[in-house]
């Protein structure tokens, strides 16, 4: 009990500690809340403030950002809205680009499946849609072009040394007689007063009779023929009359002899533009070799002939003799002259004192005159001539193969050869001052840092492409890859760039030397088949026409 009494002693002690521990807290806590309250309350007497004066906010103009931000009120340039032609040219382009690339990678068949759509997009074009005749002449562009693609084949390369020659219009016309239009005459005689021309012009009845000939659906073809392709050396030609001091109408001395044909070729073996004989040729500087014949090379020819005629009209002092004696030989002319004692050709025609081409021949290229300058007036008006041919000169170091030159300028063999008719051979001789396209001498350039000179006669051309290998490029050309990577310096060029091949053209009867083992030389490596043609087309051969008698012996 006593236990338990002590016990409840000592915690009522402690209650009553707590409770004043309790008691003197609470105490202590009255006495603070009045300090705070006292703090925060405003004092007693109010204290005077100054007064500040308002501040106002800036102005700000509406036009702040005018300078940054665009002004959408005024119309912004209004860009040119691609044509429907426009169209249709670029996919076109785009098609014919991809067939040209199939065939020199050697993928025949699509290069045919490009090309057919290339044309077919020109050909499907709306017939009332504007610019109609800039695709129709795109077409024809195109056209031919791929024609030229279809003569570079194995057919055509086997038949390198065999030249095609053309016939001249001359053939059979001076021999000819026509009938003559009454009511032409005053025609002509009216078109003649009121036609401005440096050679005289005359309305007889051989000129009128020519006249009523080329007014004929035969006549104006043949007459319509020659305009056209004219227009690819007429720059050419006025030059180099101009340069000797002739009239510009004896232009059409080259259409009657070869209606503008640089391989027209007769039975007295004159050829060219200007039908000049071997002797005659010779004579103006006109070169022949087995290889080219001068004759043939348009430029070279026209400066001869115009040095010639120019020589003819010092000697006889007529223009119409100059033309006669161009036909048959100064020394015909001479002759006639001396028989009949007259120097006029109208009086050698009237008295029987010429042959009968030659006194033909005069009138012929007056009734082309005549009908060319009043164009209208014969329904020759509007005739399309083709473009004058541009071109490049490059003189060879060394025999140089067409086709290299093809590969390297990246245009059809054919374009080349119609570049250089006087080349008869596939390899153009040293010292040859071979004609390019334009703006090609730069690619050329590149491509003869590829092939060393000694080879250009026989190697080949590769452009690399995207990710092809040594032994792909070896498959296509059947040749062994250790001799194309020997030839190549044992590298293999990035895409886009030229790689030599020791493998002669499809073709070539030479031998190719091996590049890497002199034992090898003169044996020849099986050459690929070149892309099937892409464009059917028959190329007929002309028969050979009888020879105007143009540069006979003047003996």
């Amino acid at each position: 009990m006593r236990t338990g009494g002590y016990t409840c002693r000592r915690a009522g002690a402690a209650l009553v500690a707590g409770s004043l521990v309790f008691l003197s807290s609470c105490v202590t806590t009255t006495t603070r809340p009045q300090l705070l309250r006292t703090f925060f309350l405003p004092p007693a007497h109010p204290v005077a403030v100054p007064e500040e004066t308002p501040i106002e906010p800036p102005h700000l103009s509406r036009n702040l950002y005018a300078g940054e931000a665009p002004n959408l009120t005024t119309s912004l340039p209004s860009l040119p809205r691609p044509s429907d032609a426009d169209f249709l040219l670029k996919t076109a382009e785009d098609r014919f680009a991809a067939g040209k690339r199939a065939f020199q990678e050697g993928r025949s068949d699509d290069a045919r499946r490009e090309f057919d759509r290339a044309v077919e997009t020109l050909l499907t074009a709306p017939e009332n849609i504007p610019e109609r005749a800039r695709l129709e002449r795109r077409l024809e562009e195109m056209v031919e072009a791929i024609y030229r693609y279809d003569a570079d084949t194995p057919g055509a390369a086997e038949s390198d040394d065999a030249v095609s020659f053309d016939k001249s219009p001359l053939d059979g016309m001076l021999e000819m007689t026509f009938p003559i239009d009454p009511g032409l005459r005053n025609k002509v005689r009216a078109q003649i007063q009121a036609t401005a021309s440096q050679l005289p012009l005359e309305e007889s009845d051989a000129v009128i009779s020519y006249i009523n000939f080329f007014s004929t659906e035969r006549g104006k073809k043949i007459l319509a023929a020659g305009l056209r392709r004219a227009g690819r050396y007429k720059p050419m030609i006025e030059r180099a009359l101009a340069t000797e001091g002739i009239p510009q109408e004896l232009i059409f001395v080259a259409q009657a002899e070869s209606g503008f044909l640089p391989r027209a070729v007769s039975s007295r073996r004159c050829v060219g533009l200007w039908q000049f004989a071997q002797f005659r040729g010779k004579e103006y500087g006109l070169l022949q070799t087995p290889g080219t014949d001068d004759r043939m090379d348009p430029e070279k020819a026209t400066r001869a002939a115009a040095r010639h005629l120019h020589d003819l009209y010092t000697h006889f002092g007529d223009w119409y003799l100059a033309m006669a004696a161009y036909n048959c030989g100064p020394g015909c002319i001479d002759r006639a002259v001396m028989r009949t004692g007259y120097a006029d050709f109208w009086a050698l025609r009237r008295l029987n004192g010429l042959p009968k081409e030659t006194a033909n021949y005069v009138p012929l290229i007056l009734a082309m005159t005549i009908m060319s300058k009043n164009a209208r007036d014969y329904g020759l008006e509007g005739l399309e001539s083709d473009r004058p041919l541009e071109y490049d000169t490059l003189e060879l170091q060394t025999p140089t193969h067409f086709a290299l030159l093809a590969d390297a300028v990246d245009h059809p063999l054919s374009e080349l050869r119609e570049l250089n008719p006087a080349v008869m051979k596939p390899v153009a001789p040293a010292g040859y001052a071979v004609h390019l396209p334009k703006g090609t001498l730069a690619a050329v350039d590149q491509a003869f840092s590829v092939v060393p000179s000694n080879h250009r006669d026989s190697w080949r051309l590769h452009r690399v492409g995207q990710g092809e290998t040594l032994a792909a490029v070896a498959k296509r050309y059947g040749a062994a890859a250790a001799l194309i990577s020997s030839a190549n310096r044992d590298e293999v060029p990035n895409a886009g760039e030229w790689m030599a091949i020791p493998v002669a053209y499809p073709g070539e009867r030479a031998a190719v030397r091996s590049a890497a083992k002199p034992a090898a030389a003169g044996k020849r490596r099986p050459a690929p088949r070149k892309p099937a043609a892409v464009v059917q087309k028959t190329v007929s051969k002309a028969p050979v026409h009888r020879a105007s008698t143009a540069h006979a012996p003047s003996s």
